[in-house]
């Protein structure tokens, strides 16, 4: 639950009407530190004007910047691009959207996370493999590497093997590990959360990721390969309704 009425705030004063606001990036994984910034993420209504007049539609909509203190970073879509992303097989919208860290929500938000459902496929696969060998390109150039960018491999590692193995998505590296049992990740998150993610790993270190990072992207592979999920997504009609609906209602939320 995050209560702060800074965040709040920022959510009422969105310029146009929200299908569901929730919580992301490191609060959302489990492993953010005093400092962190909140990451905000969502879906938003455009008015009719725009949806069906010349002017330039607001398809995503950023905002990002310190307020009173709190460094908050805001992106959210449109309903129409929302819901394309979700077919394109983005592990990230679909994060967001069952994040549990929810702070504006509707009985839309939850008809769509029952689409979201059959909009999972085994070619998610493809959007953490992709997304880990990144995180693992940006560890690899720090020098000093730091413990962030690690954490950062893990998460999504471990995301990508739990939804080809369940079918369900889950982002907290906590959680995830419950099941892992990687003895070296309470020991990196809690460094990371005390503020010590600067802290320098020596070549043993790296040495260890290194193989773990092998051993770890083989067992996604491997997922993937025995993984019960749908080749397509089988849920573009019902996204189809709930869109139309949501625009001949008015935008009204």
């Amino acid at each position: 639950m995050i209560d702060d009425p800074r965040i709040h705030q920022q959510i009422k004063e969105h310029p146009y009407p929200l299908l569901f606001a929730t919580v992301s990036g490191s609060h959302l994984y489990g492993f953010n530190s005093p400092d962190s910034d909140f990451d905000l993420r969502g879906a938003h209504l455009l008015h009719l004007q725009e949806v069906i007049g010349l002017r330039a539609q607001h398809d995503t909509i950023e905002r990002s910047g310190i307020k009173q203190g709190l460094e908050i970073d805001l992106v959210t879509h449109h309903v129409k691009k929302f819901f394309g992303l979700m077919l394109k097989k983005n592990g990230y919208v679909m994060e967001q959207l069952y994040s549990p860290l929810v702070l504006q929500t509707s009985p839309e938000h939850e008809e769509l996370k029952s689409i979201g459902l059959r909009c999972l496929t085994k070619h998610h696969v493809y959007h953490y493999l992709g997304f880990a060998d990144t995180q693992w390109r940006l560890f690899r150039k720090e020098n000093p590497p730091r413990i962030k960018p690690l954490l950062y491999l893990y998460r999504v590692i471990l995301t990508g093997i739990h939804l080809m193995r369940t079918g369900c998505i889950e982002a907290n590296l906590v959680h995830l590990n419950d099941e892992m049992k990687l003895p070296y990740i309470p020991d990196l998150i809690e460094r990371k959360k005390t503020g010590k993610e600067k802290s320098t790993l020596d070549q043993a270190d790296l040495d260890f990721h290194e193989r773990e990072y092998d051993r770890l992207m083989g067992m996604l592979k491997e997922a993937h390969e025995v993984s019960h999920l749908p080749e397509e997504a089988s849920g573009r009609d019902a996204l189809h309704d709930l869109l139309v609906r949501i625009r001949m209602r008015g935008c009204n939320l």
